[in-house]
């Protein structure tokens, strides 16, 4: 039996997230763990963010990242916001330097709490998302749902931010569609051999989106960072929008936003924006049983048991 390690229930912008601590141990949270915590109310979660030792030089932790139906997942950007903001509560810095299946993710904790996260160089190239067809511009691909002549969704931009994304452009609040609905078709759809997120993004202004996501593996999620910084760049990339947005994540009931900026110089995204603790506790990562700690108030938010 595993030993009981420490955790945060956290979010970023609704993004339910468990930020579990596996530091100095040789376990990982299996996928019965999670599927266990996904299904109780209490610590019902998108994705966890589990902290391993470093595996590589230079860098602060490895980040296994586990969805709510026990898959692994390459990035996760609210995510890994809570994972700063708790850490830096642990230990006083605010710089950090993460390594993920995604690669590596250098991440700061600003004065005023908002945490900026390099999310890494988009992809495009259409065996890279992947897909399973090749399409020469993957800023508009031949892919809809609903009828031939009067689609619901139809030509998404695609894009990796360490894991695939589908755009689909709509005229109207993303929260008007049955994402419910056409989501999980559109996540198995066998254009995507991986998988797929599948974001709804309406341009709202010069340089404002608002969006909302079905998650791989996650299923509807209050907010995604990943897919926020895909729709910023695909938005940029075809010309609706300028290099730097501000997302409305239509579902989130924090009402912040979050700031995408495609940097001209190195072609990096970075995301900026919020994480909270709700609280801390204690968890088995072999089965998912756990208790929580008695509350420590607001000195102890952000960071993981004590």
């Amino acid at each position: 039996m595993a030993s009981m390690v420490e955790f945060a229930k956290m979010n970023g912008l609704g993004n339910k997230i468990l930020v579990v601590d596996m530091r100095g141990c040789k376990d990982t949270v299996t996928p019965e763990a999670a599927i266990a915590l996904a299904a109780d109310p209490q610590t019902s979660f998108d994705q966890i963010m589990a902290i391993h030792d470093p595996k590589i030089e230079g860098t602060d932790a490895w980040i296994d990242i586990i969805n709510c139906d026990g898959t692994r997942a390459q990035a996760c950007g609210n995510g890994t916001r809570c994972v700063v903001q708790a850490l830096s509560a642990e230990t006083g810095r605010k710089t950090f330097t993460f390594h993920t299946l995604a690669g590596i993710l250098n991440a700061v904790e600003h004065e005023d709490g908002m945490i900026s996260v390099d999310m890494g160089k988009p992809v495009f190239e259409w065996d890279r998302i992947p897909l399973s067809e090749e399409f020469h511009d993957t800023s508009r691909i031949e892919l809809q749902i609903g009828p031939i002549d009067a689609p619901i969704l139809h030509s998404p931009s695609v894009a990796s931010m360490g894991n695939p994304h589908a755009i689909f452009w709509v005229d109207r609040d993303p929260m008007s569609f049955e994402l419910e609905r056409f989501g999980p078709l559109l996540e198995n759809h066998p254009m995507f051999p991986e998988k797929a997120n599948i974001t709804l993004a309406q341009v709202t202004g010069k340089d404002t989106l608002r969006t909302r996501t079905w998650e791989r593996g996650a299923g509807l999620t209050l907010a995604c960072g990943s897919a926020a910084c895909a729709a910023g760049v695909s938005a940029a990339r075809t010309g609706r929008t300028g290099r730097k947005v501000t997302i409305d994540v239509a579902s989130s009931p924090s009402g912040q936003p979050l700031i995408i900026e495609w940097r001209d110089h190195n072609d990096r995204v970075v995301m900026t924006g919020p994480a909270e603790w709700e609280w801390s506790g204690h968890l088995d990562p072999q089965t998912g049983s756990w208790q929580r700690d008695p509350d420590t108030g607001a000195d102890a938010a952000g960071a993981l048991a004590t």
